[in-house]
């Protein structure tokens, strides 16, 4: 029998770094600051209303907040490097379950310049292979706004099916969307389903995004 359900979740899904060829994620750390200030300028991602990405002036603030979350066991935070090592965004194991196994990917970002890019697949795919191989997880979930149709495209595009939507799930904090009511698409991939789902990725990566 298991005993993940045992392990505090700062054991379990404690920092790692995984490599691939067109991108390594390392541990985030305060020293990123200033690579993934730069990183978030290339598209200007926080003025999208439908979706939260830290400004350029708050970037030290939500690294710290990221690592606190990580502190209590409750996220593991990344920082995405592109093939040159050069910071080029982040993403997170959030909402860490280990009694159940279970993960959410999310609060993620990339510069304009690798997004729909291969770096985006093998980032998920790495985070997939730990999470299930490693971690044994029984399923990986994603959310994202109603709205977020580059996101939800992404989403669906690596396998994940729509589990529903949470209506009026929270209140959208944007200055240009202040007090609106966000609705929240949640999408998961289950264990079952991840060797299908692997090879789908692999056959992305190898045909497609060479």
């Amino acid at each position: 029998m298991s005993n993940h359900g045992l392990l505090p979740a700062t054991l379990w899904a404690g920092p790692i770094s995984l490599q691939g060829k067109h991108v390594s994620l390392v541990p985030l750390l305060p020293s990123h600051a200033s690579a993934l200030t730069t990183a978030v300028q290339d598209g200007a991602l926080w003025k999208h209303w439908y979706t939260w990405v830290p400004a350029p002036e708050n970037m030290a603030l939500d690294i710290a907040r990221r690592l606190d979350l990580q502190a209590k066991g409750s996220m593991l935070a990344f920082t995405v490097l592109d093939a040159s090592a050069t910071p080029v965004g982040m993403t997170t194991y959030m909402n860490i379950d280990a009694a159940n196994r279970h993960v959410e990917i999310g609060s993620t970002w990339y510069a304009r310049r690798v997004q729909r890019s291969a770096l985006n697949t093998e980032c998920k795919r790495l985070l997939l292979t730990h999470a299930f191989e490693n971690l044994q997880c029984i399923a990986v979930e994603f959310r994202t706004h109603f709205y977020n149709q580059q996101s939800r495209r992404a989403i669906e595009r690596l396998g994940a099916k729509l589990d529903g939507i949470l209506r009026n799930h929270s209140i959208n904090p944007h200055p240009d969307a202040a007090g609106s009511l966000r609705d929240t698409c949640v999408y998961s991939i289950i264990a079952s389903e991840w060797p299908v789902v692997k090879a789908h990725l692999t056959y992305q990566l190898e045909r497609h995004r060479e």
